[in-house]
């Protein structure tokens, strides 16, 4: 599936779950970014996250415990963000170090990252962080 066409999925709720990956997220963050620049991208992802979770996995799908996460939201839109404002492609976004699983793993604790709070609305890191402009709209 192409980016582009794994987005559009996203967005109308009829992408495989399959296809819902790290890669995934990271490749709709992507997309989202250069068609909308970085606070819209969040913005979609704000709305399409959720929503397609919900489409997918039910009434359930976000809850204090899974599904959408608003501060891990807001950290890879950033980080998406700033390789894409550095000229980086697709490529440069999957391979760049703070992209990976555990990229946020380096500004917050992992008791506060994934504590409730976090999953329902912007906290800042615990262990520093250059600024996230992105997050500041929360």
């Amino acid at each position: 599936m192409s980016p582009e066409a794994l987005t559009d999925a996203l967005l109308d709720r009829s992408l495989p779950f399959a296809e819902w990956t790290h890669v995934g997220h990271l490749t709709a963050a992507f997309v989202l970014t250069t068609r909308l620049g970085p606070p819209g991208a969040l913005d979609a992802l704000r709305t399409a996250i959720p929503a397609y979770n919900e489409a997918v996995n039910g009434p359930g799908a976000n809850t204090d415990t899974s599904g959408y996460h608003e501060t891990i939201t807001c950290y890879y839109a950033w980080a998406v963000a700033a390789v894409v404002a550095d000229g980086g492609a697709l490529d440069a976004v999957l391979a760049d170090p703070r992209t990976r699983r555990e990229g946020p793993l380096a500004y917050w604790r992992r008791e506060t990252l994934f504590s409730t709070a976090a999953r329902r609305a912007w906290v800042p890191p615990d262990l520093g962080l250059p600024s996230l402009p992105l997050a500041a709209a929360a």
